[in-house]
């Protein structure tokens, strides 16, 4: 019994000794890397990644920018807290100008934007990277009493920004309606007040389809709008204000991504298509103006998919990005907290499950493969991240 006791007593002291050793001067034991399932909201994929590794210390990261994905945005970060409780996401949705100004201001961790960076920006900053998160459809909403579905051209959406129609029953809008009661009425043009990128999206569909267009007007987060100068025209900030200044204004035309439309049961356009086909906004129409254009990144991985010549595609299509450091990074735990938080966010079947059930479309099988790439190009103090 003593030479018991005395056994007990020395293995006691034994783990007491290498307790204590552990607890002072030992890192935490890595947990072994959780398996998830890779993204699709669609179907069950087989493909599997490794889950973020459980952060070391609280983290903190702040964002700006674009408001075309702040829908999801807002419910990816809740669902986030779950997975990496000791990660703090903000997001503040100030457009994807404001988003880019920020970054290059160094006044957040990472930006939001579906406006591309201009060479000017890359010259400022040559280690930015834009990583495609989502994509989604820009819709034409409208505020016509009595008119539930509306269809429209691309020649005669450009002609009423254009502020070349003006009236809700010219000949062009009613020859595409036919039946549907149209008022005399002039048309109120509801567009953004902000830099944004859900106005580059669109204005680059405008000009795709009009050089016109393009020559008077232009491309790009903000232009000078006709209407506003026949007092037909009001700025919204944010996809937020043109949705409620178009909820709130009779007889008025405006454009905000699909999610605000559904959220807020506004009605939008169905339009033709390049392919001459009649078509709505939905996860099919998305996916076919994706595929279409499934090759078409460059070096800088970045695209435009507006006037897709698929068949049955949606024509006013984008990608939203996070805009990220590439090279640049010091802080390694804020590094190792931000690609967990986007390698999860394009990874995981409920955070996919979540976009698409917000009218977003999430990323093909080949641009994933894309970004997970550069995300394993990601340094921090010269070494690999991931």
């Amino acid at each position: 019994m003593k030479s018991n006791l005395k056994m007990f007593y020395v293995l006691t002291s034994l783990a007491l000794i290498f307790g204590f050793i552990g607890a002072c001067g030992g890192a935490p034991a890595k947990q072994p890397p959780q398996a998830v399932q890779v993204k699709s909201a669609d179907a069950p994929q087989t493909e599997l990644v490794k889950a973020p590794a459980k952060a070391a210390a609280p983290v903190t990261l702040n964002g700006a920018g674009a408001t075309f994905p702040l829908p999801v945005y807002t419910e990816w970060i809740q669902m986030y807290k779950s997975v990496q409780p000791d990660v703090t996401l903000n997001y503040q949705g100030i457009g994807s100008g404001g988003g880019q100004k920020a970054i290059l201001d160094g006044a957040v961790d990472f930006a939001g934007s579906d406006s591309l960076l201009k060479d000017s920006q890359y010259q400022q900053m040559p280690d930015l990277q834009m990583l495609p998160m989502l994509a989604g459809a820009v819709v034409p909403i409208f505020n016509l009493e009595g008119v539930d579905n509306l269809v429209l051209d691309g020649p005669t959406l450009v002609n009423i920004f254009m502020a070349k129609i003006t009236n809700w029953n010219n000949p062009a809008i009613a020859a595409l309606n036919p039946g549907v009661s149209l008022p005399n009425e002039p048309i109120i043009v509801v567009h953004r007040s902000d830099g944004s990128g859900t106005t580059e999206i669109f204005t680059s569909y405008l000009g795709a389809v009009s050089n016109e267009w393009v020559d008077a007007v232009g491309v790009g987060k903000a232009v000078e709008w006709p209407a506003d100068q026949i007092g037909q025209g009001i700025g919204g900030k944010g996809n937020p204000g043109v949705a409620q200044a178009a909820q709130s204004t009779p007889f008025s035309i405006g454009y905000v991504e699909l999610a605000y439309a559904k959220s807020n049961n506004i009605p939008f356009v169905d339009m033709v298509n390049v392919a001459g086909n009649q078509v709505t906004a939905n996860a099919d129409s998305m996916k076919d103006a994706m595929a279409a254009f499934a090759n078409a990144f460059d070096e800088r991985l970045t695209t435009k998919i507006v006037n897709a010549p698929g068949k049955n595609s949606w024509p006013i299509m984008g990608y939203t990005y996070l805009v990220i450091h590439l090279s640049e990074n010091t802080d390694c735990d804020k590094t190792a907290a931000l690609l967990g938080y986007i390698q999860w966010a394009i990874s995981d079947g409920a955070a996919a499950q979540k976009a698409a059930d917000l009218g977003y479309a999430t990323l093909p099988d080949a641009v994933h493969d894309l970004v997970m790439n550069k995300l394993h190009k990601v340094t921090c103090n010269g070494q690999p991240v991931l």
